[in-house]
């Protein structure tokens, strides 16, 4: 059994960890609150935009201001993988690395892929494998939707320019605190509608005319996609590090009383011997 001392140190350095691995957790709550109000606010905006640009897109040629929604045979792809800049939150970024690797594995093993990498976390472990022709991790000094912008606008004329045939994002999805679903998202050439529904706008009066309203809704929709990514993964990556700092706190206070446990045992049998030896030197004494 182990000497007090190192019992008593044990349960000091274990009280200390515990004392930061809570901090982290308000820390991560109080940040998760603000980012959870923003994706939860931006998410209708979004959707709804997106959905106006396929039903517009789809009635549209290439050669009518259709550039963004041009299906070409795709032979160079690029993924522009979503993680954070820190760790020590949980599965967070490895459920991302992990389906970067299993999405190039089954639908991309004979095409040319290289990787657009947004946080550092994911880029370092990505590079190891595959090229990652940029990594913009110093989006997250200043969040906001003018510094995504600026991504966005550069992966768009990527596409525009031929030097990739299709971009997709893989990024987590925020459900709650608990739980982020890994997503993979068509970002350029712009999805068309399902089913073929091209007349679903049927019954609408466009001013200025359809070609006009594409030119200037695409790149404003394909801006908002990318932020909203952002900002879901942002969002999840401050509830898995809650979460797991959570679970970090309460595996340290389990340590904390089975160490404690240990010491009071151990002191009580040290308690012991000395009342045995007392007892035994007072009857040799005696004798």
């Amino acid at each position: 059994m182990a000497n007090l001392k190192e019992i008593r140190n044990r349960i000091t350095s274990i009280k200390s960890t515990m004392q930061i691995t809570s901090a982290m957790k308000m820390v991560s709550a109080a940040k998760l609150k603000k980012a959870q109000d923003a994706i939860v606010a931006m998410r209708p905006y979004s959707s709804k935009l997106t959905e106006l640009l396929q039903n517009l897109s789809a009635t549209l040629d290439s050669d009518s201001g259709g550039d963004y929604s041009v299906q070409r045979e795709v032979n160079k792809v690029l993924l522009v993988v979503v993680t954070s800049n820190r760790g020590l939150c949980g599965g967070f970024n490895s459920s991302i690395t992990k389906t970067v690797t299993r999405r190039i594995a089954e639908k991309y093993a004979d095409k040319q892929v290289d990787l657009f990498a947004i946080g550092k976390k994911g880029g370092d472990v990505l590079s190891k494998t595959r090229k990652v022709v940029e990594n913009r991790n110093d989006i997250y000094d200043d969040l906001n939707f003018d510094n995504v912008a600026e991504i966005a606008e550069h992966l768009m004329d990527l596409y525009v320019s031929g030097s990739y045939d299709k971009i997709e994002l893989v990024y987590n999805q925020f459900k709650n605190a608990a739980t982020q679903l890994p997503q993979v998202e068509q970002f350029l050439p712009i999805k068309p509608i399902e089913g073929g529904d091209v007349n679903a706008n049927s019954d609408y009066i466009f001013e200025p005319t359809k070609e006009e309203i594409v030119l200037a809704l695409i790149p404003k929709s394909l801006k908002t996609q990318l932020y909203k990514a952002i900002r879901d993964s942002f969002a999840s990556e401050h509830g898995a590090r809650m979460t797991a700092m959570h679970k970090a706190t309460d595996n340290a206070k389990d340590l904390r009383d089975d160490l404690l446990l240990t010491y009071n045992k151990a002191r009580q049998a040290a308690i012991t011997n000395e009342i045995l030896e007392i007892v035994g030197g007072a009857e040799a004494l005696k004798n």
